[in-house]
């Protein structure tokens, strides 16, 4: 079995080295660990750090395309490589690395496709009372609208195995931590979680330069994933709200016109039955919410039947180079001088993965 490792980058030179001196390159279970490193439109010496310090692959992102879409890009080349397993992790050493075997143990006893890391938000003495509380609140919206048990829904230290990696696809360009919990709760996705350890922070974070900012941007990441994946009950909440407000000013307007006094308040009947149009226009938003979440599901189980076919006819990770491991360029001739036990891996789709199927046709 095959278990990658991979690490989205943007701009991490500095961090990126203590983050990889500290993974494993035994796990066990596994006859083969490797690290892949998913470059997202760094500035830096973020690849030439990574080469240097034996990353196995790269994915070399043309463009900063988001943190979200950086996870997903790095999903499909571990498939694509013919990982068994794909733990993901950060670049900034948040998550002590020495647990990656606590994290694929329920995926090794195949008690679950998906395993989060729970970082026990509540020990964390950098983290905030505010955003602690954010947390605890995000994760229990998550947990309502996926059906799971997961305590810490916004932990990026998960592993997931190679069904689950197929069922995953993340639409938001901001984070993946919540949507793909949500999508495993709906696709029937098995979801476990183990308590995990974390290093003292080594920079601020990138995602929210403002604790203001990590607040408007987690609740409209919340709102947003929820609407997404249950709209039906989202807009029938919100017409119910306005549909009780049209009763309230109605009933005022009844109570004045029973006292005499309706000619003076024909404005309260207005607004009251503007106000129950719009709740009319919110529950049909919901019923065709609930009709394009159905749609979504159907494309969702097209999209992983594409993925195999790609994996059935070995068609290449995109932006994909070697990492420092393997001979490259600016590496040594042979893997025996660049220091590697066993020859590089062969790529699907590229022509030593090609030659090596046909000697295979050969035999």
């Amino acid at each position: 079995m095959k278990l990658i490792i991979q690490i989205p980058c943007y701009n991490e030179e500095s961090t990126l080295p203590l983050t990889l001196r500290e993974l494993p390159r035994s796990v066990p279970g596994f006859d083969r660990v490797e690290w892949l490193v998913i470059d997202d439109g760094s500035t830096d010496r973020t690849v030439e750090v990574a080469r240097q310090h034996g990353v196995d692959h790269i994915v070399r992102l043309t463009k900063n395309k988001g943190l979200a879409m950086a996870f997903q890009a790095g999903l499909d080349a571990c498939l694509k490589l013919g990982a068994d397993v794909i733990v993901n992790t950060d670049a900034d050493n948040q998550y002590c690395a020495a647990d990656i075997p606590r994290l694929v143990e329920p995926i090794l006893r195949g008690e679950a496709d998906m395993v989060i890391g729970d970082r026990r938000v509540d020990s964390i003495e950098h983290f905030s009372p505010l955003k602690k509380r954010l947390q605890r609140l995000g994760s229990a919206v998550v947990r309502r609208a996926s059906g799971t048990q997961i305590p810490d829904t916004t932990s990026g230290f998960r592993a997931y195995n190679r069904e689950a990696a197929l069922q995953v696809q993340v639409v938001s360009r901001f984070t993946y931590t919540l949507e793909t919990i949500i999508q495993a709760g709906k696709m029937a996705i098995a979801v476990d979680h183990v308590p995990i350890r974390t290093n003292p922070k080594t920079r601020e974070s990138r995602l929210f330069p403002s604790m203001w900012a990590y607040v408007r941007r987690s609740a409209a990441a919340i709102l947003r994933v929820y609407t997404l994946y249950e709209p039906l009950r989202v807009f029938l909440i919100a017409a119910g709200a306005v549909a009780l407000l049209a009763l309230v000013i109605w009933g005022r307007f009844l109570y004045f016109f029973a006292i005499g006094e309706g000619k003076g308040h024909i404005q309260s009947l207005i607004l009251g039955a503007t106000l129950f149009v719009v709740a009319t226009q919110l529950a049909a938003l919901g019923v065709i919410g609930d009709v394009l979440a159905g749609m979504r599901v159907l494309q969702q189980r097209t999209l992983e039947r594409v993925r195999r076919v790609e994996l059935a006819l070995g068609v290449p990770p995109s932006h994909y180079e070697p990492g420092g491991r393997w001979p490259h360029k600016d590496a040594p001739a042979t893997a025996s001088e660049a220091g590697a036990e066993d020859p590089p891996p062969a790529v699907p789709g590229d022509p030593a993965h090609q030659s090596q199927a046909a000697a295979g046709r050969g035999r």
